[in-house]
């Protein structure tokens, strides 16, 4: 429960576990679904919902996984349902992932009666060879047809994911790829370079000499990436996020952000709280991260039990604390207000970080402005080194 004085957290994240099969880049917590955990599954995330809904008030919701479109009708009725009772539903933004081999008309509509306003469809690639080189489930002409019909269902705030670096992918592959989903005209468009995580089909293939990692050619993607989203009419807001500015509706920011940037994760980059439900799934609450454990059955036991499967608990230092804000902060293309910074985290980066702003500025990697420091194009290709500095 909050303190009484205590703001409710106004950011949800659930994570459902199941996907038709595992992709082969994917280090995420999922498993294959079957009818009896799944309905489980549902019930005590009602549950885990239930004993949280005292202290939230979502602005923003956002359901990943996994793959939360693998849920059926009935258990997505009984969730839209619960929230409602609960007083979590009505976000300004409420995101769904969607594989499109599980989208269907009827589904579609029902989440967007029940509050669902934006869908963050997982197409990765448009190329069917890299498509099965992945493990992805869908065909290419599957995420045409979803996206279809999501917008015939009435969304008007489509994402698209893609990657890029994926093995065998060649820069004409991409371009290919980039030309055709640009197209489509989607209000965001998320990438992801591919990572060889550990213990997946991927890494195995990289130890085994299978696959490769070629830096040149992931730089020329990822230049190619930022050309073509923001020629098409896409502000790139983020190291590897685009969304469209023109909306009849924008909504109000202190930041220079597009008005159809995700602000679900603006709040994770921002150092804001909050409530993460499923298995695996990560809270962030008032300076407290805790994680609930990554196995349904025990996640779904403990919850029959009455009481929330969490498996860790973390106080972090006021200083950690803004060493981490300012890390993920520094992904953002705006960088970090400094004055903004200092309401946030109480800290001044011109005070303990002095050091690696200069450092970042000498390499070309990072610009001191009289009012923020940001990351140049060239700093945010490579943001992960340069967050590194700044966690403490």
């Amino acid at each position: 429960m909050a303190e009484p004085s205590a703001e409710p957290i106004a950011s949800l994240y659930v994570h459902v576990p199941f996907c038709a099969r595992k992709c082969h880049y994917c280090a995420f917590y999922s498993e294959a679904s079957s009818s009896e955990l799944s309905a489980r599954y549902v019930g005590a995330l009602l549950r885990e919902m239930e004993l949280v809904a005292p202290d939230l008030r979502p602005r923003t919701i956002y359901f990943g996984g996994g793959t939360p479109s693998l849920l059926n009708l009935r258990q997505w009725e009984q969730i839209l349902l619960a929230m409602q009772r609960l007083g979590l539903g009505g976000a300004a933004e409420w995101t769904v992932e969607c594989n499109p081999a599980t989208v269907s008309l009827e589904k579609a509509k029902l989440l967007r009666s029940g509050g669902v306003n934006r869908i963050s469809m997982g197409v990765q690639s448009l190329n069917e060879a890299l498509l099965e080189r992945l493990g992805r489930v869908h065909t290419r002409r599957m995420a045409f047809e979803s996206f279809d019909i999501l917008r015939q269902a009435g969304f008007d705030n489509l994402n698209l994911d893609l990657m890029f670096a994926i093995p065998g992918q060649t820069l004409e592959a991409w371009r290919e790829t980039l030309n055709e989903a640009l197209a489509l005209s989607s209000e965001h468009l998320s990438t992801y370079e591919v990572i060889y995580e550990e213990d997946t089909p991927l890494y195995e293939q990289l130890q085994a000499g299978e696959a490769d990692e070629d830096e040149d050619l992931t730089c020329a993607m990822y230049e190619e990436l930022v050309e073509r989203a923001t020629s098409a009419g896409f502000q790139q807001y983020e190291v590897a996020n685009f969304a469209r500015a023109n909306t009849l509706n924008p909504q109000p920011s202190t930041l220079n952000l597009p008005a159809r940037a995700c602000r679900h994760n603006v709040n994770y980059w921002r150092g804001g709280s909050f409530y993460g439900l499923g298995p695996s799934a990560t809270s962030y609450v008032r300076g407290v991260r805790t994680k609930t454990r990554s196995n349904t059955r025990l996640y779904c036991e403990q919850l029959e039990q009455g009481q929330r499967a969490v498996e860790s608990r973390e106080a972090l230092a006021p200083l950690a604390r803004a060493g981490e804000t300012a890390a993920f902060g520094l992904r953002m293309v705006e960088g970090w207000p400094f004055e903004q910074f200092h309401q946030v985290t109480g800290y001044d980066l011109r005070h303990e970080w002095a050091e690696d702003m200069d450092q970042l500025a000498r390499q070309g990697r990072g610009r001191i402005l009289p009012d923020r420091f940001h990351l140049t194009p060239q700093g945010l290709r490579f943001a992960d080194a340069a967050a590194q500095l700044f966690l403490r």
